[in-house]
């Protein structure tokens, strides 16, 4: 089901992403449920309940068209839970207890012109019910959840090490994969999860940023995997060139490469300012220097200074087992728009890597990052920054979970 940006917005919902957006999709797959139609005309309509009218439910499709679903008294309706995977426990309902926000899959005989669909059957998932199964599982991704950048990939033996954030003093973390563990990747041209598909241990690479969640050691520095999402996204450090604001795209020179990347900005991208106080305690750490005399300024586990502040001076509040929680504290920084940005300021910037056909979309842009910049002569480690904070970050609360 693709109900939620669980964002690489978000990215690790990022966004909190949530999952459960996929529950009704993963169903639908390999289900077959009995028809009454002819055989080599049944349709299949997936999407969010926009409208109900007397026996008819317009149906706004994961492709973003409207299709009309008319129920007739043949009609099987049924009700499951998110994460169901048959329906040996489907609940009957009737057409009134179907509500606006639902999510549905229908199959029936399509008109001739596809607009409508006459259903045999319509698969019912609640929005109470994604909503409950959301919270829990952004819950879970916080509790039981670790990621970062992918540093080695064991395919032989399913294992994968992620690298330690640079500016903590944490252990790298060695992720097991086995056959029961659920891979997602994210598409190269969307900083949604909603576009993610499953994918398989050989897509993950050295540099991709990855969350994975499952039962962690007592140390804390391994997990066995129960579920997984990945994907190859651009960290990019330097200086703004331009902006056009009517095309929604920003020019950035990086700092590394020393060339100009020109990057979209969507509804999704998610814009913020790094406060003062907080750039300087990670130029701090960057350089080695503990943030002395500042509230905050030790953490258990060797947790950076600026995990204790949020945006807004406030202490921020630590995930359990005292592990900051990035990309809450990223969301609590005030927000900007493209037209906030001047020529010549410093940004740090996650983005799709794009394609042949599109250029890359920023994820998380952010300014105020002037003292990293400076503190840290490889610009590349300081724009890595960001990737504990974005795979679930970018536009809205899909991501659920960094």
């Amino acid at each position: 089901m693709r109900s939620t940006t669980f964002t690489v917005t978000g990215l690790f919902t990022l966004g909190l992403l949530s999952l459960t957006s996929l529950s009704l999709d993963a169903f639908t797959q390999g289900q077959e449920i009995q028809s009454t139609a002819p055989l080599g005309v049944t349709a299949r309509s997936v999407g969010t309940v926009k409208a109900i009218a007397g026996n008819a439910i317009a149906l706004t499709t994961d492709t973003g068209t409207i299709v009309n679903i008319v129920v007739q008294d043949s009609t099987r309706l049924v009700r499951i839970a998110p994460g169901q995977k048959d329906l040996k426990a489907a609940t009957p309902i009737q057409l009134q207890d179907v509500q606006v926000g639902d999510r549905i899959l229908a199959r029936g005989q399509p008109s001739e012109d596809g607009k409508s669909v006459v259903a045999s059957s319509v698969v019912v998932m609640k929005e109470s019910d994604v909503t409950a199964k959301q919270e829990h599982e952004r819950e879970d991704w916080q509790k039981r959840g670790v990621g970062g950048l992918v540093n080695k990939v064991d395919a032989g033996n399913g294992a994968i090490t992620l690298s330690a954030p640079a500016e903590t003093d944490a252990k790298p973390v060695t992720i097991h994969v086995s056959q029961s563990t659920i891979i997602w990747r994210y598409s190269p041209d969307s900083v949604k999860f909603d576009d993610a598909k499953l994918g398989t241990l050989d897509q993950i690479q050295s540099g991709d940023q990855l969350r994975a969640r499952g039962a962690r050691s007592g140390e804390g520095t391994e997990l066995e995997a129960e579920e997984i999402v990945s994907g190859a996204f651009r960290n990019i450090a330097g200086m703004v060139s331009s902006m056009d604001v009517s095309g929604n795209t920003i020019s950035v020179t990086d700092l590394v490469t020393k060339k100009l990347v020109t990057l979209r900005i969507t509804g999704d991208s998610q814009l913020r300012k790094l406060p003062p106080m907080i750039a300087q305690r990670i130029a701090l750490r960057l350089r080695g220097q503990p943030a002395d005399g500042a509230p905050g300024a030790g953490t258990p586990g060797g947790s950076p200074a600026v995990a204790k502040v949020e945006g807004n001076g406030n202490p921020a509040s630590p995930r359990p087992g005292g592990a900051p929680d990035f990309q809450q504290m990223l969301k609590r920084m005030p927000a900007v728009t493209l037209a906030d940005l001047q020529k010549g300021d410093a940004v740090m910037i996650v983005a799709t890597q794009g394609t042949s056909t599109t250029q890359p979309t920023a994820i998380t842009l952010l300014s105020g990052v002037e003292p990293i910049l400076s503190a840290s002569p490889n610009s590349n480690k300081a724009a890595m920054l960001l990737s504990p904070w974005n795979l679930w970050g970018g536009g809205g609360d899909a991501g659920a979970t960094q």
